[in-house]
């Protein structure tokens, strides 16, 4: 300080007591110019243990003690590395610390899920490489998940859930969607849903209730909508910031019995840095055809039926748990794409009608029961209803060709006018 710098950066360190005694002992000397706690998160055993030896830096019993079990596995390591140091920022933040330095040695993965644990940062802070809710590509067991350039929408807001079912392909399609019954995509057809749950049953318990009547189980669409709750069985993440854009359509759908899952306004030739709707960079144009997906009962899926024929630039498929089927698309159909300069055109989202009726179908009619339905006795009134709902409604997807000027929701407006 007497040579005139005017803040501190301490080294890594693991205990926060270590460095509040440290800046205890600048302030007594008079130092009083800001210190940030340098921070670097666990990335592997190895690596901790290498780095504080180098700087002389001490390593808690208890996080050799954590750490133990799983110190060969680099993935688990990472995992008790974001919460450990997630953990510790909460406590320097409450000692009213004004600032947070990261050590991230080009490997900003966990600073980032840090980040936003502590809610200093949403996803919608961070450029999307892809469309996708959370897009960011990363190495699957084989090293080729960077091929990855395309998905079924389905799993917009199931990423995690695609991911899980991808994690051994050999390979990814990397411009049009390929063929679902290809042996990449075999994967798809054997994985067991049950095995991804979007959080503790605890919480979901709170965050849906104990629904009576359909009308209750509409409220919590609506909640979801509203933001009052962060999740469904069907989205692991908070409401997408483009969905205000139809967030009034959504709301009436939602309130009239067309429960939605999934959906997506249309844009024609937004900038790609544009905050709301860009992705894949700078300097380019992105385009979205309009898109909901959603739960319906039969009652309303024959309303729209009749009325399909009058909007000739709507695509559909309607499913039910029995495989009832009715629609008009009749192949692949991207429904989002971008253009940059000195580059192919990139279409990293599509609608795959055998993917939609073979394969998310099934995932989509099993999350009722094993995210919702399981939280109750089987003999509960919300257990039954709930099933009751899985075993009765369809599961329907809409594209708006019309990218220009169409209204996706002309055709619900006039359903719903009728029944006023």
């Amino acid at each position: 300080m007497d040579a005139g710098a005017n803040f501190i950066i301490t080294q890594l360190f693991y205990d926060v007591k270590v460095f509040l005694k440290f800046e205890k002992d600048c302030r007594n000397i008079g130092i009083d110019v800001p210190i940030l706690p340098g921070l670097m998160p666990i990335m592997s055993y190895a690596g901790l243990t290498r780095m504080c030896s180098l700087c002389g830096s001490s390593i808690p019993p208890q996080i050799l003690k954590d750490l133990e079990p799983v110190k060969e596995n680099d993935e688990a390591v990472q995992e008790y590395g974001v919460k450990q140091c997630a953990d510790m920022c909460r406590e320097l933040i409450a000692a009213g610390v004004k600032g947070l330095h990261f050590y991230t040695l080009n490997m900003e993965k966990s600073v980032r899920a840090i980040l936003l644990s502590l809610n200093l940062i949403n996803e919608t802070h961070l450029t999307k490489e892809l469309p996708w809710t959370g897009a960011r590509l990363s190495k699957s067991k084989n090293g080729n998940r960077f091929q990855e350039a395309v998905r079924p929408i389905f799993w917009a807001n199931r990423p995690k859930s695609f991911i899980a079912r991808t994690v051994d392909w050999d390979a990814f399609p990397n411009g049009r969607w390929g063929d679902a019954e290809s042996p990449a995509f075999l994967t798809l057809g054997t994985y067991h849903t049950q095995r991804i749950y979007c959080n503790s049953a605890e919480t979901r318990r709170t965050e849906w209730g104990t629904p009576k009547t359909e009308k209750d189980i509409y409220n919590v669409f609506l909640s979801y909508l509203d933001g009052k709750i962060m999740r469904l069985p069907w989205n692991d993440t908070p409401l997408a910031s483009e969905s205000s854009v139809i967030g009034d359509e959504l709301h009436r759908l939602n309130a009239s019995g067309f429960l939605t899952i999934n959906s997506q306004p249309r844009v024609n030739g937004v900038s790609s840095s544009d905050k709301v709707h860009g992705w894949g960079g700078d300097g380019g144009y992105v385009y979205q055809k309009a898109y909901v997906e959603f739960f319906t009962s039969r009652q309303n899926l024959e309303k729209l039926l009749k009325l399909f024929p009058k909007y000739p630039s709507l695509t559909y498929q309607a499913v039910n748990i029995k495989d009832e089927r009715y629609g008009n698309l009749k192949g692949i159909s991207a429904v989002t794409w971008g253009v940059w300069p000195s580059s192919e055109i990139k279409q990293p989202t599509v609608v795959d009608p055998n993917v939609f009726l073979e394969i998310w179908k099934d995932e989509a009619f099993a999350l009722w029961e094993s995210q919702w339905g399981n939280l109750y006795s089987e003999d509960n009134e919300s257990h039954l209803l709930i099933k009751k709902i899985a075993n009765e409604y369809f599961l329907v997807n809409i594209v708006d060709n019309n990218y220009i000027t169409g209204n996706i929701f002309a055709i619900f407006e006039e359903v719903l006018s009728n029944q006023s």
